[in-house]
């Protein structure tokens, strides 16, 4: 099968009812003839989103056991064939536990300089290949992926990775060292929580990024119960988790001269005897306390852990923290955008910038100081869970409590609806997305 062609198949396509759009596939059977099916492929403007959407539609309308030819045209731009290649691998993607033989169909690129676009498609190779560990982390059933599996897996992929360290904090050593929010978030399920923190160092680094990423591996709401729907989309809940460490180890296989420590706190929040409490008060890692009066606002108790842990001991230039966080994202920005929150409109446009390169949508929402008084409490330093509305908005200041001095260095990412979709869509394949993978490569990349 052969996706471009020559003027004839141009001219034909040039009649067609939808020419030219980005992912519009005109299919032109030649019986007797070589190749046998051409695919003429609609690439928009010609913009890297265009060519992405053109290989993600070209790899679908391919049989599992058919090959694709794709012929480029003379002068593409290397944006374009990276926009290609990753359009192509995302969209060809199947969950590995799921699959039988290849995950992707076989894919060879006709053109009269393919060493002109040897950095493009290595980039695309590693972009995908991360987010497809992403897809497969989130992906995973949690009667599988508790924490220490979790954690068992960034450890063997970190092992092949030259340069990478990780670190796995248990819960003795949690406990020690104050984790409190946590241990309280873990501490109902039979399987008990770990921090993961993977280094990065590449010789002659000038900045140092933090990324922080939920990882609550199952989420039933403690008892807080969610209910039945709301529950079963839960495995998914670490798909913040998935993100960071897919982006580090991205970034190391990239040889990207920034040092990076990725952490992810991990936990699944379960219903048991000892399952933290609706009005319990938590220290958490800083010394403050928080009042929870609702189990299923988990996921801001350990990453303000981890939050207070990044600034007082890792001395970060950048923190970005990336969390299936709420519900009120889907309801404010729909199931395809996350919610951007930053003080910082320098740090705030560089994410939005690499998003928009990377095909991963976002939306800057505000922190008004006039909703901090939603976390006043009686008993305690703040309140985790008030119910007065903008729960997005909230969660978000509810972490900034724990920036310290960083607040001007520092972004939240709430991707808890883009995490996930409910069908093939582009790039996308049903189920998990690996949201943020892609944006933040392209931002620890520039």
């Amino acid at each position: 099968m052969l996706a471009g062609g020559d003027d004839e198949t141009a001219e034909l396509h040039r009649g067609s009812g939808d020419p030219g759009r980005a992912g519009a596939v005109l299919v032109l059977q030649r019986p007797l003839r070589t190749p046998a099916k051409i695919l003429i492929v609609g690439i928009g403007a010609g913009d890297e989103a265009g060519w992405r959407a053109a290989g993600a539609a070209a790899v679908r309308a391919v049989p599992a056991d058919e090959a694709l030819h794709v012929v480029l045209p003379a002068g593409v731009d290397p944006a374009a064939v990276r926009g290609l290649a990753e359009g192509m691998w995302l969209a060809a993607y199947r969950f590995r536990d799921a699959v039988v033989g290849p995950r992707s169909v076989e894919v060879t690129l006709r053109t009269s300089d393919l060493d002109g676009y040897a950095q493009s498609l290595e980039t695309a190779r590693v972009t995908a290949t991360a987010t497809w560990l992403a897809r497969d982390l989130t992906n995973m059933p949690a009667s599988v992926k508790n924490p220490a599996w979790f954690a068992g897996q960034v450890v063997d992929e970190a092992a092949a990775r030259p340069g990478l360290t990780v670190t796995v904090r248990d819960t003795d050593r949690l406990r020690a060292e104050g984790f409190g929010g946590l241990l309280a978030v873990g501490g109902g399920s039979a399987t008990p929580p770990c921090l993961v923190e993977v280094a990065w160092r590449p010789e002659g680094a000038t900045r140092h990024v933090v990324l922080v990423g939920k990882g609550v591996t199952f989420d039933t709401g403690g008892i807080s119960i969610k209910t039945r729907d709301g529950m079963k989309l839960m495995k998914k809940d670490m798909g913040g988790a998935a993100a960071i460490i897919a982006a580090t180890l991205g970034a190391a296989d990239l040889g990207v001269p920034v040092r990076i420590t990725a952490l992810a706190p991990l936990a699944e929040n379960a219903v048991s005897g000892s399952a933290f409490r609706p009005g319990d008060v938590i220290t958490q890692w800083d010394g403050t306390t928080t009042e929870t009066t609702n189990s299923d606002a988990e996921g801001r108790l350990l990453l303000a852990d981890v939050l207070a842990y990044a600034v007082a001991e890792l001395d970060p230039d950048v923190l970005i923290d990336v969390a299936t966080l709420t519900g009120a994202n889907s309801v404010a920005l729909g199931g395809r955008t996350a919610a951007l929150y930053s003080h910082d409109d320098e740090l705030a446009a560089a994410l939005e910038t690499a998003g928009r390169a990377a095909g991963e949508q976002m939306w800057r929402l505000p922190l008004p100081d006039d909703y901090v008084d939603y976390l006043h409490s009686d008993i305690a330093d703040r309140h985790s869970s008030p119910v007065r509305g903008a729960g997005s908005v909230v969660a978000a200041l509810f972490l900034r409590e724990f920036i310290g001095d960083r607040t001007d260095r520092w972004a939240h990412l709430d991707m808890s609806a883009p995490a996930w979709s409910e069908e093939h869509d582009g790039d996308l394949t049903k189920g998990a997305t690996g949201w943020g993978v892609r944006t933040l490569l392209r931002y620890l990349n520039t």
